[in-house]
């Protein structure tokens, strides 16, 4: 008789321990990811937008800001359409997602991703896709067709964007590898940075390069638009109102404050004016090194990726760009790209596992680490350099990539929409 109590007994702990782990809806996680998204859209429109219109001429802020507007609608639709499943469908070899929920097929309102609906994790993650391909507008500015420009974002965002994500976030090959990536440095911020790159490369230099800022106060809103949307970017990416995203949020603060200080100090003492411009510079860099550390660093971890993330892009804006001779006009890879890849390593150096037992750095005894990050910031580099060439030579062939010199001249705004920023 005891023994058949034992059984029974047994049984039912084990129905109850099961019915826990069936995965269930939190409201909480599920109201705060639905802010955060909001916050990360904020980020494209108005916040990369702004802030890319107030840097380019007053001939060409419509266009900038243009570009940036029509990123995030067509992201909009091929995410839905493909990009989702692709990157976060079935895992087929480590390479892409499986075609499984093409136009979100199969999604339904009992689906859940963890603790929240399905439905607001893609639209969550396709914010993160429609401000990677806003990001690269910056390197392209004042000289490319808007034609051209939309081609690129759909090819570069279907042949580039899409599979990195499913590589890091997706459950794809460097996922599998144990690649740190919190937020997106790799998958979002390395991958814009080296796409401004290449494409600053192949339309090369404007005709005019003294880039005077047409609206500095534009700048500054748009630095503070992005500064706020990024809390829903590094700390919304905890995909849950816990612990680890408050880390996230504190830590984003944190590296960004420092950084802007360090940029504006690094300016101070290197052009003898701390410019206002270098501030917002500053933040923008700290925020891009802090996202993939933001849930897996400590607080001094956060200030040590912030000192270096206002000196080190600094000097690639400020010298190393100049020396090298390439336009890149809003200096997408300078700040993006570089800050990037400083994230990205010195995440695999300062991951804290008492912050997050997924990630175990150098200095927490894991050298191997370093080595993981190392691997997945080459083959992003590597991947996207090529792909993104091959992308602009079949735009290029298809619809030319730079407008006119006359329409160059005349600026943007007029030659590709007809409009003037200013009507004064």
């Amino acid at each position: 008789m005891r023994s058949v109590i034992s059984i029974i007994l047994l049984f039912a702990s084990s129905l109850a321990f099961a019915q826990e782990q069936v995965p269930k809806l939190d409201t909480g996680d599920t109201a705060w990811i639905i802010i955060a998204t909001a916050l990360v859209m904020l980020m494209s429109l108005p916040g990369v937008a702004i802030f890319y219109g107030g840097m380019a001429n007053k001939n060409n802020t419509l266009n900038t800001i243009a570009m940036c507007f029509v990123a995030y609608s067509l992201i909009s639709i091929l995410w839905i359409a493909y990009g989702y499943s692709l990157a976060f469908g079935q895992d087929i070899l480590g390479i892409i997602g499986a075609p499984s929920k093409l136009f979100l097929s199969g999604v339904n309102l009992a689906s859940l991703q963890g603790t929240i609906p399905e439905f607001i994790f893609a639209m969550f993650q396709l914010t993160f896709g429609a401000i990677t391909v806003a990001l690269i507008s910056g390197s392209f500015v004042e000289r490319m067709k808007f034609s051209a420009w939309i081609l690129f974002s759909f090819l570069w965002f279907s042949l580039v964007y899409v599979p990195v994500a499913h590589w890091v976030w997706g459950g794809g090959f460097l996922a599998k590898l144990g690649a740190l990536d919190f937020a997106g440095g790799t998958v979002v911020h390395i991958n814009a940075g080296i796409a401004g790159l290449i494409g600053a490369l192949v339309l090369g230099r404007r005709k005019d390069l003294s880039l005077i800022p047409s609206n500095l106060p534009m700048v500054v809103i748009g630095t503070g638009l992005l500064w706020f949307g990024w809390f829903g970017f590094n700390a919304g990416s905890a995909l849950a109102s816990n612990d680890l995203a408050a880390v996230a949020f504190l830590n984003t603060n944190t590296a960004t404050a420092v950084a802007s200080l360090s940029w504006m100090f690094a300016e101070w003492l290197h052009k003898r004016k701390p410019t206002v411009l270098g501030l917002a510079s500053g933040a923008v860099a700290g925020l891009v090194a802090i996202t993939p550390a933001a849930g897996f660093v400590n607080v001094g971890g956060a200030i040590v990726i912030g000192i270096l993330a206002g000196i080190i892009p600094y000097f690639m804006v400020a010298v190393v760009k100049h020396k090298l001779g390439y336009d890149d006009a809003l200096d997408v890879f300078g700040i993006h790209g570089v800050a990037g890849v400083l994230g990205a390593l010195l995440t695999g150096v300062l991951a804290d596992p008492s912050i997050n037992e997924a990630g175990r750095g150098l200095l927490y005894g894991n050298p191997a680490q370093v080595l993981v990050q190392l691997l997945a910031v080459g083959v992003t580099i590597i991947y996207d350099a090529i792909v993104t060439f091959l992308i602009l030579m079949v735009v290029k062939a298809l619809v030319g990539l730079r407008v006119s010199q006359e329409e160059e001249i005349a600026g943007l705004d007029k030659s590709q929409h007809g409009e003037s920023s200013y009507n004064l």
